[in-house]
């Protein structure tokens, strides 16, 4: 298929990628550019890309894909809550037009990445697709109305599949630091110390990035009747833990000390998630990646591509990198990009 990617300079789509590649699939990209130095390690190979703003998506644009993967969103809790506007403005509104458009150039597939943490505080039964959602923070919230909203787009001729992904963890050239696995193996790499800011008692689900690469692939290439308007949980129920239970695996692998503070207290999202619909709908897809797996993975990464304090706190945490491209007048406060000739004369 020829298949657009958006987001495909970040921390999902520099894995999911190459595996379309390998698949057989003709890939374009489409970013903003706005991690594309943020790397660890070598810089991966690039496919041909479209560099504009995923509010600035026309039909015209998208005419000649057969498939639109959608990753391209402001993607963690802190960033949404500090810019609930722009989170809404970029990942419900320009999502939903991105649909729109997709739809109207003849795109037949439209995979979305959600997160299960539309899920919020779910209590103690692991959660399936039919739960009811009880998103708490603005990212979660604009995943759900985008689901809502694109739903409503499907027939016969659009085939949208929402794949809300757990947690996601592991090693990505674009890494991400600011997810709970990547976060406290780092902290054990570079400190010592295992430091966890919660109790340590909520639930997460987490998966690897590869594991989502491939559900993502498997989605891509389903008969349609089996995903059309679907919603899968993407993950394994043997990664349903607790941050505790993360920082433990860590501690054991590393030989970091476990240092739980509370500082931040008991932290409502907490939850477990059902996997087998995925496992039923989507029977290619096996996820190979245990949280032990993927500290042992990152571990390594970090040794070998020798990251440093200030890296992980800038380069690879995605609320600093944006607020520092803002500092140096590359992004407005809206987060559009700012030219660069308005750049050199501020």
């Amino acid at each position: 298929m020829h298949v657009l990617v958006t987001g495909h300079q970040g921390y999902l789509g520099t894995v999911m990628v190459p595996l379309l590649v390998e698949r057989g699939h003709t890939v374009v990209g489409l970013d903003t550019g706005w991690f594309a130095d943020c790397l660890l390690g070598p810089a991966p190979a690039e496919p041909d890309a479209l560099r504009i703003d995923l509010r600035d998506v026309t039909a015209d644009r998208l005419r000649g894909f057969d498939a639109v993967i959608h990753l391209a969103a402001l993607s963690n809790d802190p960033l949404g809550t500090l810019a609930p506007d722009v989170t809404h403005e970029i990942n419900h509104h320009a999502s939903v037009r991105l649909a729109r458009a997709a739809k109207e150039a003849g795109v037949h597939r439209f995979l979305y990445a959600s997160t299960c943490s539309v899920y919020g505080a779910a209590g103690a039964d692991a959660v399936t697709e039919d739960a009811p959602l009880r998103p708490l923070t603005p990212y979660a919230v604009s995943k759900v109305r985008v689901e809502d909203d694109v739903a409503a787009l499907a027939d016969d001729d659009f085939v949208p599949v929402f794949l809300r992904n757990a947690t996601a963890f592991g090693f990505s050239p674009r890494l991400r630091a600011d997810i709970v696995v990547n976060d406290l193996t780092a902290s054990a790499v570079l400190t010592g110390r295992v430091v966890v800011k919660s109790d340590g008692t909520p639930w997460r689900p987490l998966v690897h990035a590869r594991d989502i690469a491939a559900a993502f692939v498997a989605a891509l290439e389903a008969p349609e009747v089996r995903v059309r308007g679907r919603a899968l949980n993407v993950g394994t129920e043997a990664n349903n833990v607790t941050v505790a239970q993360v920082a433990e695996t860590v501690a054991e692998v590393t030989g970091a000390e476990v240092v739980i503070t509370g500082e931040y207290g008991a932290d409502p999202r907490s939850y477990r998630v059902d996997f087998s619909e995925a496992r039923r709908v989507l029977p290619e897809f096996v996820p190979h990646w245990g949280i032990r797996d993927g500290v042992v993975e990152l571990a390594e990464a970090y040794d070998r591509h020798g990251l440093t304090a200030d890296a992980l706190a800038q380069r690879f945490t995605r609320l600093a990198r944006i607020t520092a491209l803002q500092r140096a007048g590359e992004l407005s406060e809206t987060l559009q990009s700012v030219p660069a000739a308005a750049v050199h004369r501020a």
